[in-house]
């Protein structure tokens, strides 16, 4: 592969891979604890939009709902962390770079 082949190719992986992470911001994931009383929704670039808390999640203790709160982003981020892991998969598949 020549230096020009070689250069095309990193140029159109970065094109690919700004579009995946673009696209991201589009994606809405939701996070859920406390058998859904408390509900985070994320982008797929980490952005909260919206955070629903149940009535009856908010009769328990400061700690006890801050804990729920916690689980419902942890449980929305690994979810965005796999969304995030399959776009950029599939914007380099193909692309064999020798580096």
């Amino acid at each position: 592969m020549d230096f020009n082949e070689m250069m095309a190719q990193a140029k159109d992986l970065q094109a690919r891979v700004s579009a995946a992470q673009d696209s991201l911001d589009e994606v809405l994931i939701k996070g859920l604890a406390g058998n859904g009383a408390v509900i985070v929704e994320m982008t797929g670039k980490y952005n909260i939009t919206k955070v629903i808390i149940s009535d009856d999640a908010m009769k328990n203790s400061a700690e006890t709902l801050a804990k729920i709160v916690q689980d419902a982003f942890m449980d929305a981020k690994v979810k965005a962390d796999a969304v995030i892991e399959k776009s950029l998969s599939e914007a380099t598949k193909g692309i064999n770079l020798p580096f």
